[in-house]
């Protein structure tokens, strides 16, 4: 085999091992807001920062107070709305009403253009 039409085969060869990474790349959560782990005021809305640009109609959030004071494991969902925002790879969830003092658990799911869906949970707490 020539040198050129080696370094075709191998040009071929890396491009598409690329394409291939490239189209099995699942949405990881980056970041939140509140963070993970955080300790601090009610928040008007949480946010969740991800790799990839969402597929919001399959994408989604929940929102589960998992402790309250006098009330520990005493888990129960939270009325909020989620949506997406102006930056694709960002859902947003708003609280119906101000969050109370106590620990609250984002369930999340995310759906990327993979089309496989990738779940997670953020957890913080409202002073």
């Amino acid at each position: 085999m020539s040198v050129f039409k080696s370094c075709v085969v191998a040009v071929a060869l890396s491009s598409s091992l690329l394409l291939s990474a490239v189209a099995q790349a699942h949405p990881k959560l980056v970041s939140s807001t509140p963070a993970e782990g955080a300790n601090g005021p009610a928040p008007a809305k949480i946010e969740l920062h991800f790799s990839e640009n969402l597929v919001t109609q399959f994408s989604g959030a929940k929102l589960i107070m998992t402790d309250m004071p006098g009330m520990p494991n005493s888990p129960m969902g939270v009325k909020a709305s989620v949506a997406g925002s102006n930056d694709p790879k960002t859902m947003v969830l708003t609280p119906a009403s101000p969050l109370t003092t106590g620990t609250y658990k984002v369930e999340w799911r995310a759906v990327s253009s993979d089309t496989h869906p990738i779940t997670g949970s953020v957890i913080f707490k409202v002073k």
